[in-house]
């Protein structure tokens, strides 16, 4: 298919490979360096960009039922076309490869592969065959997920994540991907998120399938590491020189005021059931026992069986880490109430199964459009607590695998943002994660949330997070201004201060028009 990518002059930069010096014009005196070996890239997810749903035999995922659903999704958006990634992967790649990317994190659809969480289809692996050869012709190192959140519908209709024949259902599915892909893909992560796709989508009803139940969050928890582990086992047994893991999303929970000790539990609350419900099984071998004496009345516990805690916690290599923000948590709710509306109209509650007097407190911090509080220095202590608690003693590679923003885009005549405070954002926490590497920590590597514009969940197109702009109307991808810092950050390994001015540190984002084409 033609490309649809609209380039800018500032684009022409050297490529990554290339040495910062032959570029001396975009370097900043002020700039910071960035290590040679710290890897730079992009994430997507299948069911936010793909499209194509009903073809080539993909069935129906939770969120195709999901989007579907009067009041789920603002707008009633649908991903069922999305950014036509499934027909137009060889333009995005070869975008990708015009603005420097290192490695694509990308996830595969289990419903494309596995529809109906059954027999394997061969055209679904096919796709994903195509996209892994096109990124390592272009020199683009792939990174596979294989749950991003889009279980098959039919499983979800025989109890879901709430059932281990679900986790025996995506051992089969992983293995068939890593039958195409294992000769080619050197770093698996088996799920994308758990908190959110048990707690969002099985206790607070804000992302599919819809549930409202915190026993029914605690039980896909356990059965989604259960599922990650026994993966992580068979790749391992397969082929030992993988490199495997999971991403988690963290928060960093703080007391509003420390001297309160309600303000205190409420905090400890958000971040066992958050952070340490995934961290501790994955890498203690056991879940942190105020956890489970919070959830007691909950029936957790009859979900661990003999055997599960060993399987959890079948050594790792790589831990994913995705940060947007922290919070600051107070036993009582804030004086005005924050929006936390992340749907069509439906009715939701708390994600947390035991949290009831915990509550996000604003703290003055600038704000994106989704109303999080823009914190990079909660980057830097996350980093260098996962590195000192879990990480570190257990010899894995910490990498950040999303971290990202949206706001307000306001696109020319020509469809080009002129995204500053993205830019800033990316810089500041690119930023934050070199100061971990300074304080000693081992980050590995950054990729930006997200590569294009998409559907964002239940927010559907109404929040855009890309450093590509989509004309969902057209397709039309066109780099925004932060893209082409982020680029100019990969080719001169220098990053600049997150406040320069754009036309202080390489090319004048349009001087002549002449980006179009």
């Amino acid at each position: 298919m033609t490309s649809q990518t609209r380039t800018h002059p500032a684009l022409l930069v050297p490529s990554s490979s290339a040495s910062a010096s032959a570029a001396p014009d975009l370097v900043l005196a002020a700039s910071r360096p960035v290590p040679q070996d710290f890897v730079l890239g992009v994430a997507t997810a299948a069911y936010q960009i793909e499209g194509a749903r009903h073809e080539d035999g993909r069935t129906d995922s939770i969120w195709d039922t999901f989007s579907h659903t009067p009041g789920a999704v603002v707008g009633g958006d649908t991903g069922d076309v999305a950014c036509e990634h499934y027909h137009r992967y060889e333009a995005d790649v070869e975008l990708m490869r015009s603005l420097g990317m290192q490695s694509y994190r990308f996830s595969t659809s289990w419903d494309r592969i596995c529809p109906d969480g059954g027999a394997v289809n061969a055209r679904g692996l096919d796709f994903y065959e195509r996209l892994v050869d096109s990124l390592l012709a272009a020199g683009i190192a792939p990174w596979l997920t294989l749950y991003h959140w889009d279980l098959p519908q039919a499983l979800e209709d025989r109890g879901g994540w709430t059932s281990r024949e679900t986790a025996d259902r995506f051992v089969d599915y992983a293995l068939a991907v890593h039958d195409r892909l294992g000769d080619r893909v050197r770093t698996w992560t088996t799920l994308n998120e758990p908190f959110c796709s048990a707690f969002l989508g099985y206790t607070a009803g804000m992302h599919a399938p819809g549930r409202t139940s915190p026993a029914d969050g605690l039980a896909a928890a356990h059965h989604l590491l259960l599922a990650h582990g026994r993966v992580v086992q068979q790749l391992r047994a397969r082929d030992a020189d993988l490199e495997l893991g999971l991403t988690l999303n963290f928060t960093v929970a703080d007391p509003l005021d420390p001297s309160d000790p309600r303000d205190v539990d409420a905090a400890r609350r958000v971040d066992g059931q958050m952070n340490r419900i995934f961290l501790d099984p994955v890498f203690r071998g056991s879940y942190p026992a105020d956890l489970l004496d919070d959830v007691r009345h909950l029936g957790f516990e009859d979900h661990v069986r003999d055997g599960d805690l060993e399987v959890i916690s079948a050594p790792i290599d790589v831990l994913g880490v995705n940060y947007y923000n922290g919070e600051a948590i107070g036993h009582e709710p804030p004086a005005a109430a924050l929006d936390d509306s992340v749907n069509g109209g439906r009715t939701t509650r708390s994600p947390f199964p035991a949290a009831d007097d915990a509550h996000r407190h604003p703290r003055g911090l600038p704000l994106t459009a989704m109303d999080w509080e823009i914190q990079p220095d909660g980057l830097t202590r996350l980093l260098v607590r996962l590195q000192t608690e879990y990480a570190g003693p257990a010899g894995v590679a910490l990498h950040v695998t999303e971290n990202g923003a949206a706001f307000e885009d306001v696109p020319d005549e020509g469809g080009f943002v002129e995204d500053r405070d993205r830019t800033a954002y990316v810089r500041a926490h690119l930023g934050a994660v070199l100061d971990a590497v300074d304080a000693g920590v081992p980050v590995r590597g950054y990729f930006y949330w997200s590569l294009l514009d998409n559907f964002e969940w239940a927010w559907g197109y109404a929040k855009r997070f890309g450093i590509v702009r989509v004309d969902y109307d057209t397709q039309v991808r066109t780099p925004k201004a932060s893209a082409l810092d982020y680029a100019r950050i990969i080719a001169t390994r220098r990053l600049p201060n997150p406040w320069a001015e754009l036309t202080e540190d390489g090319p004048d984002p349009d001087p002549a028009g002449e980006r179009r084409r």
